[in-house]
């Protein structure tokens, strides 16, 4: 059925991570007075002082949309910036300006402190995610100060951009899982001219995005704001960013909280095929979902073979031959396909991907664009948010492997193995940083973290972004006596938002009162 341009909107606002905050630009007078002038030694950055004041809309590079609302009993959100060293292994030198959100708690006699969150990507702004998710986390803010920040390449922290919004319209629509040597001529070539134009863009700065420095970064915000350790929430990408901070800091680690566990153990190869694996399974329960619910469902098939057999139907004939899509847009296979996913990550947009399933195979691809618009952050308006390209600079600065094309080629056998729906785009993915300007860092990054405070690790059974597999291997690498396992059995991307009330009463429990759960503990 079509879908209007009312739901249309209405999806687009539930779905997208970047919903709607912000905060004064570097050019504020307010936030300008907390500057260090020119350089400044590290002493001086962890003594700087920083002036809050109301939060005004976000940039464009943070999503767009309104200024933030006051929260429960009148509450302001207050904005500032940081100043933080542009190379930590230099920090005698040049700065940038890391923008920050918070709110402060509400039992200021109570307080524990500040509670720092990381939504994930990595390119997603806290100084959005934060305003858009606060609902989920009043409880926390009963006695921490809720903060947030978007990360160097972020948002408002000297975003890295790659291209314009007309340009990113035609990169978004290419076929990313090309079929012959002509169309992979053709996506190499815009990911060598999309690299080009995040060097032009970043400048020095792009070898400096990466997770060790952001990490570094966090422990001079747990500095500035008075905090003597990180108390923290990441999810996704954050728990990755967490671990790497518990490595490097263990003794400054407070209570911890990772939810939707990124697989330290896994490199690029072993992540994407991870991925592919974890989105399959995510199909496969939303097409066992429809079969058991018989002819409630809209989509052909009495069987999870036959309904996922629709699904890679219907992306074949988007290859040969793209539909009308939201104005002049089509949609595109690869679009299509980013749509599926951007459902997946949560089984509230169950009912969204097989409306849109639905809509396509009749002609009308309005809904899954919205979805992967969504994905990519395009607003309605057309503009994009820089969340795509700050997570192709952070992965590219963090990662050593550069596959080729060919080599990616060569493995797609695996990844269709692994899912005949996303594999071949995980597959040719590998490629994406094959022509990054600048080197990366690690094979995977290094979470050991002995001497640190307990950190809680909650994963979900039925997670498609960061596959539960993931937990156990962070709770291992963290060392023994620091990971402490919590698992979710239920379905979309993090645990503490899924509505579980289990889960919920666990984190609470340990972030609020310092209770720890028994290590292996489940909740249902």
């Amino acid at each position: 059925m079509p879908i209007s341009a009312a739901q249309r909107a209405a999806l687009i606002t539930a779905t997208t991570v970047l919903l709607a905050a912000g905060c004064s630009d570097g050019a504020d007078d307010t936030a300008a007075a907390t500057k260090p002038s020119g350089s400044a030694g590290l002493s001086a950055l962890t003594e700087q002082k920083l002036v809050w004041a109301p939060c005004t809309a976000p940039s464009a590079a943070e999503g767009g949309g309104p200024a933030p609302s006051p929260l429960p009993g009148g509450t302001p959100w207050e904005c500032s910036f940081l100043q933080a060293p542009l190379d930590w292994a230099k920090p005698e030198g040049e700065t940038i300006e890391l923008a920050l959100i918070r709110a402060r708690a509400r039992d200021g006699d109570n307080r524990i402190g500040s509670l720092l969150f990381n939504f994930g990507g990595p390119g997603g702004s806290g100084i959005t995610g934060l305003p858009g998710f606060a609902n989920e986390y009043e409880s926390l803010r009963s006695r921490y100060d809720l903060v947030s920040f978007d990360p160097r390449g972020v948002g408002r922290s000297d975003p890295v951009e790659c291209a314009t919004d007309k340009e990113l319209d035609a990169y978004y629509a290419l076929d990313f899982t090309p079929d012959d040597a002509a169309e992979e001529r053709t996506l190499s070539d815009a990911q060598k001219k999309y690299a080009a134009g995040c060097e032009q863009d970043a400048g020095a700065a792009l070898p400096h995005v990466g997770t060790e420095n952001a990490a570094r970064d966090m422990d001079l915000m747990r500095q500035v704001l008075g905090d003597d350790k990180l108390h923290y929430f990441g999810i996704s990408y954050g728990t990755e960013l967490g671990g790497v901070y518990a490595h490097l800091f263990p003794e400054n680690v407070g209570r911890a909280v990772l939810d939707a566990v990124v697989d330290p153990d896994a490199g690029v190869e072993e992540g994407a095929l991870g991925q592919a694996k974890g989105f399959q399974l995510a199909l496969d329960n939303f097409a066992q979902d429809c079969v058991d619910r018989g002819d409630e469902c809209t989509l052909p098939g009495t069987s999870v073979a036959e309904v996922e057999s629709f699904v890679t139907d219907l992306l074949a004939s988007l290859d040969k031959k793209p539909i009308p899509g939201i104005g002049s847009r089509e949609l595109t296979q690869t679009q299509a396909t980013n749509g599926i996913a951007q459902a997946l990550y949560s089984k509230e947009y169950w009912p969204y991907l097989e409306q849109g399933l639905e809509a396509a195979d009749g002609g009308d691809g309005a809904l899954l664009l919205s979805l992967s618009d969504s994905m990519n952050g395009r607003s309605q308006t057309g503009s994009y948010s820089n969340i795509q390209a700050a997570n192709a600079a952070i992965n590219c600065v963090d990662f050593k492997e550069r596959y080729t094309l060919g080599q990616a080629k060569e493995r797609l056998g695996e990844f269709r193995e692994a899912s005949p729906v996303f594999g071949d785009f995980m597959g040719w993915a590998l490629a994406s940083c094959s022509q990054w300007p600048v080197p990366g860092t690690w094979e995977n990054p290094d979470v050991s973290a002995p001497g640190s405070a307990p950190v809680l690790v909650v994963g979900t059974t039925g997670d498609p972004a960061t596959p539960y597999e993931g937990t156990r291997a962070m709770v291992n690498a963290l060392g023994k006596g620091v990971g402490v396992e919590v698992t979710y059995e239920g379905e979309g991307h993090g645990a503490y938002n899924s509505g579980n009330a289990c889960v919920k009463k666990t984190v609470d429990a340990y972030l609020l009162d310092g209770k720890l759960p028994a290590s292996g503990t489940v909740c249902k």
